[in-house]
């Protein structure tokens, strides 16, 4: 349908707004999230925030909201996307976070980091709810379940651990042959 230019690097995430219209991009090495409207494919807008290597964004349920995971200082960052205002600055996690997902809800965001954590916050504050541990690498992905009752996390352990969101108790562990 087209092409969209602007990264001066590589593109390493990307994700729709929920209604579509928007498309997000953000760029591992060049520091940026690009707000792009998919209809025509015009730049909207270009945030500017995480000092490089943003590894991973996520809109919420609501499309109100961008998360934006980056650079090895351990932040997460919450955005408007309306304006493009920074919100919130997420701090806790001791290395590189890898992913970001809201919750079905958008309630809750999850995030997984190169420390082998993943932590639970809440939207509406961004205050820390629950720590979970128990991987034995990094953590590269999370996603929650359509119900947000459940959240999965993978790992460089070859691991995928399933998580209770209510408490952040561990359920299970899923491993390969």
């Amino acid at each position: 349908l087209r092409t969209l230019t602007g990264h001066t690097d590589t593109v390493n995430s990307i994700a729709f707004s929920p209604d579509g219209r928007i498309l997000t991009s953000s760029g591992l090495y060049d520091g940026t999230i690009r707000l792009w409207n998919y209809a025509d494919g015009s730049l909207l807008r270009t945030l500017t925030g995480h000092t490089n290597q943003i590894t991973s964004i996520a809109v919420s349920p609501d499309g109100l909201l961008l998360a934006s995971s980056g650079s090895y200082d351990g932040t997460i960052h919450i955005w408007q996307v309306a304006d493009g205002i920074l919100l919130r600055t997420l701090t806790g996690h001791k290395s590189r976070v890898n992913s970001v997902a809201f919750s079905p809800d958008g309630q809750m965001l999850a995030s997984g980091s190169d420390d082998g954590t993943v932590r639970l916050w809440r939207v509406s504050n961004g205050s820390f709810l629950h720590i979970l541990e128990g991987h034995e690498d990094r953590v590269n992905s999370v996603a929650f379940s359509p119900d947000g009752q459940v959240l999965a996390s993978g790992s460089n352990d070859g691991t995928i651990r399933l998580w209770r969101v209510t408490d952040g108790s561990w359920l299970d562990t899923l491993e390969g042959d």
